[in-house]
């Protein structure tokens, strides 16, 4: 079997190629599988049996960064694009978050190594298809599977639980059963994981396409409430068939739970609660256009249908998002500190209650303001 995509073609990789071209070198993992599959490469990575420091003298006069190189990988830019070179390697010791590897020269010892038989398919410059451990009829089939025995692979790194559901999402037809018994088994794993590889590959899953059934069998499996106490998986789907934009944050809103096993920043934790509590809320569309604008608006829409399980109304959305509260604290004097804020507040709330059609005339009116 050969492959022949374009970004194997580009001069750039057929040059990295070349100055490789006296030991073995090898394109590797997704781009070979993407490319198999019909998807779109984005990233090119080559397995190769030089070492770090012979990669690096024969590409000499190309752009060099050591990104990985105690592990094995440089990253070679040629004609503009980036290869992830690294070193083939066979693992010597694992702790069940990272693994301490030597280097080597065989390839089928390089590929026992990794996750997923469809991510160790090997390309050669020429684009044909090396398969070392039977990897591509899984890949046709779009079953993902571990390589060897599950448990060995998951105890090797347990955020590989993770990466089976969202690889299983992303291009799985059906869940391997021995995976998913697995995952289940060895659940107690994703405890010793850092916050911050768990919501890494959490934000992955939730950006794929419809990741509502992996997240269900998750949820299953007992592996959902162990990084996301209290999470509901029912208006996942919902969500995503209302959706007109995939956004992971409003999918992880729909699941409810607590986040904070996630590691989310300060500003991917504030719009997820306002998102929540405006989804929760009796806010108009006219209202939650005005305080979130249109597009955290219509997010804010959508997942309240989906909790609710009511059509979606977005009537005066885009009004809201458009208009301006006509009330100035120059129209409240002498009104000042506390005084001054509630009364604002007050003739807002009557103004989106309103949905804007009131003046500023008829509200300041309808307050109970000292007189000037």
């Amino acid at each position: 079997m050969n492959i022949a995509g374009t970004w194997l073609s580009a001069p750039g990789t057929q040059e990295v190629f070349a100055r490789l071209s006296a030991y073995q070198a090898y394109a590797v993992g997704g781009c070979v599988r993407n490319d198999l599959l019909g998807i779109p490469v984005h990233d090119v990575d080559i397995a190769t049996s030089a070492t770090p420091h012979q990669v690096i003298e024969a590409c000499d006069g190309l752009k060099v960064v050591p990104t990985g190189i105690d592990h094995g990988t440089v990253t070679v830019i040629a004609a503009g694009i980036p290869h992830e070179i690294t070193t083939f390697r066979r693992d010597v010791e694992t702790d069940g978050r990272r693994a301490t590897v030597a280097f080597g020269t065989d390839i089928a010892q390089d590929a026992a190594r990794r996750d997923f038989t469809m991510n160790a398919l090997y390309a050669n410059a020429a684009g044909e298809v090396i398969d070392p451990l039977g990897g591509l009829p899984d890949l046709r089939a779009r079953l993902v599977r571990f390589i060897g025995t599950p448990q060995a692979r998951i105890q090797e790194d347990y955020l590989r639980i993770l990466r089976f559901f969202r690889f299983t999402a992303l291009y799985g037809d059906s869940l391997d059963a021995e995976g998913l018994a697995a995952c289940a088994e060895l659940g107690d794993g994703l405890s010793g994981l850092s916050r911050e590889r768990v919501g890494h590959e959490m934000r992955k899953l939730l950006a794929a396409p419809d990741p509502a059934s992996a997240v269900a069998a998750m949820a299953q499996a007992g592996l959902l409430q162990r990084i996301l106490p209290g999470a509901d998986t029912r208006a996942l789907a919902p969500l995503i068939h209302l959706e007109t934009t995939p956004d992971w944050t409003v999918r992880l809103g729909a699941l409810g739970g607590d986040p904070s096993g996630l590691r989310l920043s300060k500003a991917e934790a504030k719009r997820l609660a306002r998102l929540r509590e405006a989804a929760t809320s009796t806010q108009s569309p006219f209202a939650l256009g005005y305080e979130l604008g249109v597009t955290d608006g219509l997010y804010a829409l959508t997942l309240r249908a989906a909790l609710l399980e009511q059509p979606m109304v977005t009537d005066g959305l885009a009004d809201g998002a458009a208009a301006t509260f006509p009330v100035k604290p120059a129209d409240l004097a002498p009104l000042t500190g506390p005084q001054l804020g509630a009364a604002l507040a007050t003739a807002r709330a009557r103004w989106l209650a309103s949905r804007g059609t009131l003046d500023a005339r008829a509200l300041l009116n309808g307050l109970d303001t000292p007189k000037q």
